[in-house]
C-alpha cells in the first residue's frame, strides 16, 4: 500500500452494541473496496477481522481488529472494536486513534446500551459521529422507528443521508438523499433507478437540508428562500457540520448482503474529517506547558502508542498513530515515558491478521511497529530534543476480583509470566500478589472478561488456572485493657535463656503498634528494650481469634526481671510473645472487618433497586443525588467490602450494563457477631 498524505487518510473506529453487525459491516467494506477476495462471515468463522483463536471459537469481538481499504484516492483505516461490556478497553483504544466514530445499531432497534456507550466514547474524545443502521433488509426491521429513536436522543443532530425507500414491508431501493440517486443492489453491485414518490423519503431529505443549511449563513438564506440547494453544496454543508459536531449523519445499509455499504465508504470519504482538519492534538512539555501538535508530515515525529499486542510469530506489536512527522524503518523511536531510544524490527500495514511491511508512515496515518520491547500503551514516540507527551488511553477501572487457584503446582511463575505478558495487551487486566492474603489476585471488566484470560493462559502459555472468592483482609484488635507477665525461662546444660516482662496492654484508635516504657529501678535494662518492642511487632501479626494482624494495640512495659547471665535478646523477644498472648486472652478481641466508600452510578429508574442491593449488604447510604451525566444518580454508601464480591454482576444485570462504580478502603470496623464466628470458623478449618 502506498503512502497517503493525511487529507487522503480517515480514521474512523466502529463501535456499537454487541450483536448489531459492526464486524459483518467492517467485513463488507474491505470485500467492496477490494481489500479482500472473499466476504467473511461471523458464524463461519473466517473474518478477517475477528482473527484471534477465542473470537472464532466465541463468534464475537474480544478486542480491536485494525484494517485498511484504499477507496476512491483515499486511505481508510477501520478501527473493528468489541461490542460487549468486558471488552471495553478495546473501545478506548480505538477511539483514541479515531478521527470519527461510526456507531452502529440494526434497523427495528431502540437506543441500546452499547450505543449510548459508543456515544460517551465518542463524547469524551470530541471526534466526529456517524451512524449506521445495519440489517435494514431483514424481516420486521424498521429503519424509520431506530432513526426516530436516536432522534429523541441526539435531536436535531441527527441527519439523515442514504434511507430506505419501503413498498409491501420491505426495502424496494435505497435514496442517496445528497445526490437525490436511487439504487438496488444485487450481490453488493448497484443499479441506479428512479427515486421513488415516497412520503418518508420525502421527510427525510427535508430534515437533511435544513441541517445542512443551518451550518452555513449563505445556504440558510438559500434554503429559506425556497431554492435547491446543489449536490455540492450539501456535500459542503454535510462537511462542515460533521467537522463542527453539529451534524451526525445517518446511512441504512445492510453490511451482510452488501447494500448501501459503497455510499457508505463515500460519505466517510466525503464527509469524514481528515487527521489534517480533525481535532487538534495537544501534548505537554518538558516545562509542563501545554502546546499544539500540527498534523504535519514534514514537522518532528510525534506519534501515540494505542494498542500492543503480543504475538507468537511477529514479537511484540505496537499499534500507533503517527500525529507530526513520519516514521521510517532507519528512525530511532525515542520513547518519553522511558527516555530511552530503540531501533524497531518492522514497520507494518494490517489487514486483520495480515500483514504487509511499508517503507514509511507519515502523520496522520496508522502502522505497527514491530519488537519495540519497552513501548506500551498510552507511551509518546518524539524527537529526544524536544519530548512531549500526549495524552494516552483512558481505560475504566476494573470492577471484578478474583483469586488465582494454580492448577498444577510449580506453575506459579508462569502464571505469573503469563498474566504480565497479557497485559501488557490488555491494561484493563490487573494482577498482583496479595502478600497478606498470600493470594495471586487477577481483576478484569467482568464474568466473560476473566474468563477470555484464563482461555489465552491456556493457548498461548500452557498453563490453567482457576478462579474463587479472594479472602478478605479482616483485622483483630482489643477492646479494654490488661496487666500481664511474660516469662521465658530455659536451661539446658550450660547457659541458658532468661527474660521477664510485665506489660500492660491498652486499646488506641490508631493502626500501628505503640510502644512505650515505665520501667523503673533497671529492673528490665534498657539494652533489652528493643528485644521486647520487636517481639511483640512480630507477634501481633497473627491475632488470637482467627490469625489476622492486630491493629489498635498499646504495649507499656513496665516491669520484669533479669538474669546477668542468661537474658539476651532472644530470650526477652520469646518473653514479650508469651505476655501478648496471655494479654489478648484477657482483653476481649474482637474481628474487624473493611468497610469500604462505594460511589454507584446509575439510571434514574434504577436508583431504588440499587439502593435496595446496598442495604441488603449491610451497607449505610450517605447521599444521593444527580450525576454529572443526564439521566444519571449518584449513589454514595459504606458497605462491607466482604460483602462486593459479585456487585459488578448484579449491578450490570440490573442496569443493562449502563450503571458503574467505585469502590475504595476507608477503615475497618467492630464486624457483627455473625459475621466474627463465621470468619473464626473458616480460619479454624483453613488451619485444620
Amino acid at each position: 500500500m502506498k503512502t497517503y498524505s493525511a487529507e487522503n487518510i480517515r480514521n474512523f473506529a466502529i463501535a456499537g452494541h454487541t450483536g448489531k453487525g459492526k464486524t459483518t459491516l467492517a467485513e463488507a467494506m474491505l470485500y467492496i473496496a477490494g481489500a479482500t477476495d472473499r466476504l467473511g462471515r461471523v458464524n463461519d468463522g473466517n473474518t478477517v477481522m475477528d482473527n484471534d483463536a477465542e473470537e472464532k471459537k466465541r463468534k464475537c469481538s474480544l478486542s480491536t481488529s485494525y484494517a485498511s481499504v484504499e477507496w476512491k484516492g483515499t486511505k481508510l483505516n477501520i478501527l473493528d472494536t468489541p461490542g460487549k461490556f468486558d471488552f471495553e478497553g478495546g473501545v478506548c483504544e480505538a477511539m483514541r486513534a479515531a478521527g470519527c466514530a461510526l456507531i452502529v445499531t440494526s434497523a427495528g432497534s431502540g437506543i441500546d446500551v452499547g450505543t449510548e456507550k459508543a456515544i460517551k466514547a465518542a463524547v469524551s474524545r470530541n471526534i466526529a459521529k456517524f451512524f449506521a443502521i445495519t440489517k435494514i433488509d431483514a424481516e420486521n426491521r424498521n429503519f424509520y422507528k431506530t432513526f426516530d429513536a436516536l432522534k429523541e436522543e441526539l435531536g436535531t443532530k441527527l441527519c439523515p443521508v442514504v434511507v430506505p425507500a419501503m413498498k409491501d414491508g420491505k426495502v424496494a431501493c435505497l435514496v442517496n438523499l445528497c445526490s437525490n440517486k436511487a439504487f438496488t443492489y444485487a450481490n453488493g453491485k448497484a443499479t441506479e433507478v428512479a427515486v421513488p414518490d415516497d412520503a418518508d423519503v420525502a421527510a427525510m431529505k427535508e430534515v437533511l437540508m435544513e441541517a445542512v443549511a443551518s451550518v452555513d449563513d449563505e445556504l440558510m438564506e438559500k434554503f429559506f428562500e425556497g431554492e435547491p440547494l446543489t449536490k455540492e453544496e450539501v456535500i459542503k454543508g454535510l462537511t462542515e457540520g460533521v467537522l463542527q459536531g453539529e451534524i451526525f449523519p445517518v446511512y441504512a445499509c445492510s453490511g451482510y448482503n452488501l447494500d448501501g455499504v459503497d455510499l457508505l465508504l463515500d460519505a466517510l470519504v466525503y464527509s469524514a474529517p481528515n487527521p489534517a482538519y480533525a481535532r487538534k492534538e495537544t501534548a505537554v512539555n518538558e516545562k509542563d506547558e501545554t502546546v499544539a501538535v500540527k498534523c504535519d508530515e514534514n514537522g518532528e515525529t510525534v506519534a501515540i502508542c494505542f494498542k500492543t499486542v503480543a504475538d507468537p510469530f511477529v514479537g511484540k506489536m505496537s499499534y500507533v498513530k503517527v500525529i507530526s512527522g513520519k516514521i521510517t524503518p532507519d528512525t530511532a523511536i525515542y520513547n518519553a515515558r522511558t527516555g530511552e531510544s530503540s531501533r524497531m524490527g518492522k514497520l507494518l500495514a494490517a489487514n486483520g491478521a495480515k500483514q504487509e511491511e511499508i517503507s514509511c508512515v507519515s502523520a496522520g496515518d496508522i502502522a505497527i511497529i514491530t519488537k519495540l520491547s519497552d513501548l506500551e500503551t498510552g507511551d509518546t514516540i518524539c524527537n529526544p530534543k524536544n519530548v512531549l507527551k500526549l495524552n494516552g488511553v483512558r481505560f475504566p477501572g476494573t470492577s471484578l476480583s478474583m483469586a488465582i487457584v494454580v492448577k498444577k503446582k510449580g506453575e506459579e511463575d508462569k502464571v505469573a509470566s503469563g498474566l504480565r505478558k497479557l497485559m501488557g495487551e490488555d491494561p484493563t487486566i490487573s494482577f498482583y500478589s496479595n502478600e497478606e492474603t498470600k493470594e495471586m489476585i487477577l481483576s478484569g471488566l467482568g464474568e466473560q472478561h476473566l474468563d477470555v484470560v484464563l482461555a489465552k493462559l491456556k493457548s498461548k502459555f500452557g498453563v490453567e488456572i482457576e478462579l474463587k472468592v479472594p479472602k478478605v483482609a479482616y483485622r483483630e484488635t482489643i477492646r479494654k485493657s490488661c496487666q500481664v507477665q511474660g516469662k521465658h525461662k530455659k536451661q539446658s546444660g550450660g547457659s541458658g535463656q532468661y527474660g521477664d516482662v510485665w506489660v500492660r496492654f491498652e486499646p488506641h484508635d490508631g493502626d500501628e503498634l505503640i510502644f512505650e516504657t515505665e520501667v523503673v529501678g533497671g529492673s528490665v535494662p534498657k539494652n533489652y528494650f528493643p528485644a521486647v518492642e520487636k517481639g511483640l511487632q512480630e507477634a501481633i501479626q497473627k491475632g488470637p481469634l482467627a490469625g489476622y494482624p492486630v491493629v489498635g494495640l498499646k504495649a507499656v512495659l513496665y516491669d520484669g526481671s533479669y538474669h546477668s547471665v542468661d537474658s539476651n535478646d532472644m530470650a526477652f523477644r520469646a518473653a514479650a510473645k508469651l505476655a501478648y498472648k496471655a494479654g489478648m486472652a484477657q482483653a476481649n478481641p474482637i474481628i474487624l472487618e473493611p468497610i469500604g466508600e462505594l460511589k454507584v452510578y446509575v439510571p434514574d429508574a434504577n436508583l431504588g433497586d440499587i439502593m435496595g442491593d446496598v442495604t441488603k449488604r449491610r451497607g449505610r447510604v450517605l447521599g444521593m443525588g444527580a450525576a454529572d451525566e443526564p439521566k444519571m444518580q449518584e449513589l454514595v454508601a459504606e458497605v462491607p467490602m466482604a460483602e462486593m464480591g459479585d456487585f459488578s454482576t448484579m449491578l450490570r444485570s440490573v442496569t443493562a450494563g449502563r450503571g458503574y462504580f467505585t469502590l475504595t478502603f476507608s477503615r475497618y470496623e467492630d464486624a457483627p457477631g455473625n459475621i466474627s464466628q463465621k470468619v473464626i470458623e473458616e480460619a479454624k478449618a483453613n488451619e485444620e
